[in-house]
């Protein structure tokens, strides 16, 4: 059984790395929105810290030998949504259907699974601290007045450090010859990141940026131009406009489209290839361009496509694959080293891939029309992003084709 697997996880000293208890069952109650469980060392003796949340509540609480034997099967008998278990050797992760019925993944281990740290007071290498006050993510309300970050927004501060790592890891600052450096986020939404990736550029990179965070919620970009204002950041600002219609004033070095909902991640790309960015970090949303073109079994022209098609589920999580498959291809095609990554936990967000590109070299590449025209093919669709792109990707195309 699935609880049995789960505790003797969590008891395993050797290879425990975290768990995550979330949500609620259909018509069922519980006590906390989310427990996490990670193990900590204090005073030489090693525990299990156990994290509560709920509301504005974020309680620790640490527990070893027969009291974490029974606070683990406290949690294992309330009616929690989801339960992720973390370890060296691999996760396992427990979904309950809406009639409640348990359906149990298991995933191998990351390569690059980090070593197990039991420091209780551990501060992690992050760009932006937990336990170090910061006006910026006061102000946007990731923290409170005392420096504190807020129970709810433990998720959104984990992604806002893993999206300026992934930045750090592709931006290098030799490379940033404008001056100042240009920057486009095509829906921003609520901005956090926008705010994070100024932040990042202006002040830890201290390079001078100007930055436009563009949107159609005009009443949100109020809000966030008088919070920038009163931050002081002049190089921030945000416009109302469909990222399709907006004209920079100057190309951007850098464009950002994060969690920009179905073709609006298509528009983004478009843009930031007209555009001729040499940073583009996207992180998409929903996808139902491509899937809507998806054959029904049916219509299926492979014997070995309709086994997918047949599942519902199954056809969508292909619509998104074979989605983001294409957007980064047609990246490599128009120039770009592009890579499909994860850009958080799903732990924290089932939205968690980035494609992130580096313009590295002229349009075209042999290689990748063969693969990009090969996939069209196979699936029978018309990726949007090369509607949008139209004359100028069919350009590339023919060009390759004469010679």
């Amino acid at each position: 059984m699935y609880q049995q697997a789960i505790k003797t996880g969590i008891l395993d000293e050797k290879t425990f790395l975290s768990a995550v208890f979330s949500g609620r069952q259909k018509g069922k109650s519980v006590p906390w929105e989310k427990v996490s469980l990670r193990p900590v060392l204090l005073k030489e003796k090693r525990y299990i810290q156990f994290s509560y949340f709920k509301g504005k509540q974020d309680i620790s609480k640490n527990y070893a030998g027969d009291d974490l034997a029974a606070k683990i099967d406290e949690l294992l008998a309330l009616p929690f949504k989801s339960i992720v278990l973390r370890a060296n050797d691999g996760n396992l992760r427990v979904q309950f259907s809406r009639k409640g019925k348990a359906i149990i993944h298991r995933e191998k281990a990351p390569q690059n699974t980090p070593p197990l740290a039991l420091s209780h007071n551990r501060r992690k290498d992050l760009i932006l601290p937990a336990d170090k006050p910061d006006p910026f993510l006061q102000t946007i309300g990731i923290m409170t007045a005392d420096g504190r970050v807020r129970a709810k927004m433990q998720d959104k501060f984990q992604q806002i450090n893993r999206f300026l790592q992934l930045i750090q890891q592709s931006v290098n600052p030799k490379h940033l010859q404008n001056n100042p450096l240009r920057v486009v986020d095509c829906g921003c939404g609520s901005a956090y990141l926008t705010f994070a990736a100024y932040h990042y550029l202006s002040y830890v990179l201290k390079h001078p940026t100007q930055m436009t965070g563009i949107d159609l919620k005009s009443d949100l970009l109020r809000r966030r131009s008088e919070q920038a204002q009163k931050l002081g950041w002049e190089g921030l600002r945000f416009e109302a406009v469909r990222i399709i219609d907006y004209l920079p004033p100057s190309p951007p070095d850098i464009t950002l489209a994060l969690h920009a909902c179905d073709t609006a991640t298509d528009e983004s790309l478009a843009q930031a290839i007209k555009w001729g960015s040499r940073y583009i970090f996207s992180v998409p949303c929903c996808h139902h361009h491509l899937q809507a073109q998806l054959p029904t079994v049916g219509q299926a022209n492979s014997l070995s496509h309709k086994p997918v098609l047949r599942h519902g589920i199954l056809k969508e999580r292909l619509g998104d694959i074979l989605t983001d498959a294409f957007r980064a291809l047609i990246l490599r095609v128009m120039g770009y080293r592009s890579e499909v990554v994860e850009f958080i936990s799903s732990e924290h967000t089932d939205k968690n891939l980035m494609i992130r590109a580096v313009k590295t070299a002229r349009p075209g590449q042999a290689q990748f029309l063969r693969e990009y025209e090969a996939m069209k093919a196979e699936w029978g669709v018309t990726p949007y992003l090369e509607t949008l792109l139209g004359e100028r990707m069919n350009a590339v195309i023919a060009a390759k084709r004469k010679e």
